[in-house]
Parts: structure tokens; C-alpha cells; sequence
């Protein structure tokens, strides 16, 4: 057991954290005779060490994602879900939702897509929402900074949301909210053509190019963000904002969170320099699941595919879906940190 857990911290800290990484830049920038104490050289060494570490991770992770997504194109995805019914096929829609697009932008077309299909509109919705919250980019990256507990964690409750929220909105029978072009569209029955282990290496690249050009602005502002919070603000400013002696930080964050647009990515790195500074678990994760699930971008492109009623229901759903989570991941944060 003792060897297990040996082996298991190894990869936590040295392959995922790569704390070698960090360690490697401040000798680097001692040997140049800076002092990494100093503030201005600390954040340096924070938005390098960042920036290499969730770079290198993004691109592995994209193409192994890629890979896998090469065999569950729309089609196939859409057969795989027109097999299941009731509460089944919620649960089966968040599960493809975690091999699908890293942002909620990328997964509307998806989602419009399933729904013109004549797919259950709350299967759709459980797809919608587990998608860019719970992608499997997003348990590797969380393990890299909070542990594997939490990461796998977040994901449950996250595929939970997912479901709960599109069982409620088959429930309610909200098909009449669904903007009529998508609902007369039908779709083409288009039998996708076998793909060879190259076609699938190669798409995997395109794909991890092409994400990797998207995401890495956001990357680029995030570790900003991280690196400012990490050596700028005062620790005490964050436990008092966002750690226990705030009971609505939860809310709070979650409201901040909702008109921002990053990803899982460009988040975790504001995520891991407030979690330094005393944050609470569930007030970070809230942040982090209203950003990349109801950012206002994505939620203008949606409102093209459904009206104002059924938009309104899909996001008070979500952020009260999220608050909940952010209190239970607060109350329950001394097990699973």
C-alpha cells in the first residue's frame, strides 16, 4: 500500500504538477542572480512554470481526446443516444458529453445538431451541460493542481448536474421553447466513412492545432490572472472574501463567473494561485463550473436555437445547480482535500 501511494504522489507532484518544472525555472532564475522572493520575479516564475505546464498538458491531453472523439462523430454519437430512453439516456448523454468539445461555445452546434435529430430535448440538455464542465481534459488538469479526490470528485457531481438538469427540462416538457427552424430542420442519415489508425493520428493533430490556437490566449490571461492573485493580493483579503468567513462566497463566485468566457483551461490557473491564498474548494469550483458551462457567449449563441423561457430555465437550473455543489464541496473539503 505504502509503495502504491509512493508511486501515485510521484505522479501526482512530478508527472502531473510537475513541481521538476518549477523547480527547474527558479534555479534557472537564481543562476541569472534574481531573487524569486521578490515579487516581480516570483510572478514570473508562477506565469512561466504555468504556462509550460498547462501548455504541455493541453496538447497531450487534446490529442489523446482527439483520438478518442475520432470514433464517435455526430452520427454515431446520435445513434448511441437514440438507443436509451427515460433517465438512461440522460445519463448516457453526460457520459458522451465528457469525450466531446472543451468549451459550452463548441457544444451548442453538437447540441443543435442532436435536437434538429429529434432527440429528446433534456437528453440534449444533459450533453449541453456535462460538456464543457466535466470533459476528461478537465479530471486531468484538476488532479495536477487539487488531487485526485477532488478531481474525481468534481466530475461525479458534475455528470450529476447534467443529468438532474435535463431530466427536469424533459419533465417540464419544453419542446414548444425550441425555436421552430431547429425543430423542422430533420437531419441526414450520413454513414461516416471508416477511418484508418493515420486518418484518426492525423485528425488528432488537426484537432489539438486547432484547439490549442483557440484556448491559448485564455491560457495566456488566466496565468496572468494566477500570477497576479498568487504574489499581488493578500491572502488575507482572499480568506476573507472567499474563504469560511464568507457564506455567500459561494454565490458570489458563481455570479462573477457566469458572464466570463475561458475554458477549463484558462481557469485553472486563477483556481490554483486563490486555492494557495485560502479560497474554499466549493467557492473556486463554483467559479470554475459557471464559467465554462454559462459563459455569455455561448448562452447568445444558444439563444438563436431556443427562446428566452427555455434559456432562462437552462440557466437558473445550472447556477443553482452549481451552488449547491460549491456548498456540499465546502462542507465536505477537509475529506477530500
Amino acid at each position: 500500500m505504502q509503495i502504491l501511494k509512493s508511486i501515485w504522489n510521484f505522479f501526482q507532484n512530478q508527472i502531473l504538477a510537475m513541481k521538476w518544472l518549477n523547480e527547474l525555472i527558479g534555479s534557472g532564475i537564481h543562476a541569472l542572480g534574481f531573487d524569486t522572493n521578490n515579487r516581480w520575479i516570483g510572478s514570473i516564475q508562477f506565469f512561466v512554470y504555468d504556462v509550460i505546464k498547462i501548455t504541455l498538458l493541453l496538447c497531450f491531453l487534446i490529442f489523446i481526446i482527439s483520438y478518442i472523439q475520432s470514433y464517435f462523430p455526430p452520427e454515431r454519437s446520435k445513434k448511441i443516444l437514440g438507443r436509451f430512453h427515460g433517465i438512461g439516456a440522460n445519463v448516457v448523454a453526460a457520459l458522451l458529453g465528457t469525450v466531446t468539445p472543451f468549451c459550452s461555445c463548441s457544444s451548442i452546434p453538437l447540441f443543435i445538431g442532436f435536437t434538429s435529430a429529434g432527440l429528446p430535448l433534456g437528453v440534449t440538455f444533459s450533453f449541453l451541460i456535462s460538456s464543457p464542465m466535466v470533459d476528461l481534459g478537465s479530471l486531468i488538469l484538476l488532479m495536477s493542481v487539487f488531487g485526485g479526490k477532488v478531481a474525481f470528485v468534481y466530475v461525479i457531481v458534475g455528470l450529476i448536474l447534467a443529468v438532474i438538469g435535463g431530466a427536469i427540462i424533459e419533465k417540464l416538457h419544453m419542446e414548444k421553447y425550441v425555436e421552430s427552424f431547429i425543430l423542422t430542420a430533420g437531419s441526414v442519415d450520413i454513414e461516416s466513412p471508416d477511418l484508418t489508425r493515420k486518418d484518426r493520428i492525423v485528425y488528432a493533430k488537426e484537432q489539438m492545432l486547432s484547439t490549442f490556437k483557440k484556448v491559448f490566449p485564455y491560457i495566456l490571461i488566466g496565468v496572468g490572472i494566477g500570477a497576479i492573485i498568487h504574489n499581488w493580493i493578500p491572502q488575507e483579503w482572499v480568506s476573507t472574501t472567499l474563504g469560511s468567513n464568507n457564506p455567500f462566497g459561494v454565490i458570489l463566485a458563481t455570479l462573477i463567473g457566469v458572464p466570463m468566457y475561458a475554458d477549463i483551461f484558462g481557469t485553472i490557473p486563477i483556481a490554483e494561485a486563490l486555492f494557495a491564498k485560502g479560497a474554499q474548494l466549493g467557492v473556486i469550483l463554483s467559479f470554475m463550473m459557471s464559467v465554462t458551462t454559462l459563459s455569455l457567449p455561448s448562452m447568445i449563441m444558444l439563444r438563436k436555437a431556443v427562446k428566452p423561457k427555455l434559456l432562462a430555465l437552462f440557466i437558473v437550473i445550472c447556477i443553482i445547480g452549481i451552488i449547491i455543489i460549491g456548498y456540499l464541496f465546502n462542507a465536505f473539503q477537509t475529506l477530500i482535500v
